[in-house]
């Protein structure tokens, strides 16, 4: 694992959901950064220099030059602008995507990824999943996902005509749904629209293969 400033970002990821959207995003928009990898499992990502790039101890995080930043959402936005796409539009689509970040983090995905922690990271190290957050977890994501599938009903993206933040942001728990059993069955208009953007090979295989 390598350290420092130099001209190419460097985005500091692992194999997990929300570094899973930053990486996508990368290499969506083609952007200059080179991938590294934080182990968990060492530690790495409670070392001192990795809390001067991310105060929080947590991944995603980017280096880019002076600048660091960290949360996917932005990490996503930034690399947008970096290579002046319209994945993070500057009009009045903006708006409409900041209020689909904001309902996801605190709903959408939010749920998702408590089921995730408990149907699959859980097991992992051995622990059983805590039935009744699961039940709630369930009950609150399927309540939500009827918001999101109702609003695709006529659209084959979130915000617009385009793949945008908005989308890579909302579906970061799908890739998972299966192994995290999120009770997804029902919503037809949520899984065409993955279906649509598992058709990117960015979102389909987001991560270095060399460090898998």
């Amino acid at each position: 694992m390598s350290w420092g400033a130099e001209p190419v970002a460097k985005l500091f990821y692992c194999e997990t959901l929300n570094p899973r959207k930053a990486c996508a995003a990368a290499r969506f928009l083609d952007a200059d950064v080179e991938f590294v990898r934080v182990d968990l499992g060492r530690g790495e990502q409670r070392t001192a220099e990795f809390l001067a790039i991310n105060p929080n101890g947590k991944v995603p995080a980017l280096q880019d030059g002076e600048r660091t930043l960290w949360e996917a959402n932005a990490i996503m936005c930034h690399l947008s602008d970096s290579v002046g796409a319209e994945f993070w539009p500057h009009d009045e689509r903006q708006i409409d995507i900041i209020r689909w970040l904001s309902w996801d983090a605190g709903h959408f995905t939010h749920h998702g990824a408590t089921l995730w922690f408990e149907n699959e990271v859980k097991p992992l190290f051995g622990e059983t999943p805590n039935e009744r957050i699961v039940a709630d977890a369930e009950a609150s994501l399927k309540q939500f996902a009827r918001v999101l599938d109702d609003h695709l009903a006529d659209r084959r993206y979130v915000v617009g005509g385009s793949v945008s933040v908005a989308d890579f942001a909302l579906a970061a728990a799908l890739p998972y749904a299966a192994t995290s059993r999120l009770p997804l069955d029902a919503f037809t208009n949520i899984r065409r629209w993955h279906d649509r953007l598992n058709e990117l090979e960015a979102w389909r295989d987001p991560f270095p293969h060399s460090n898998r």
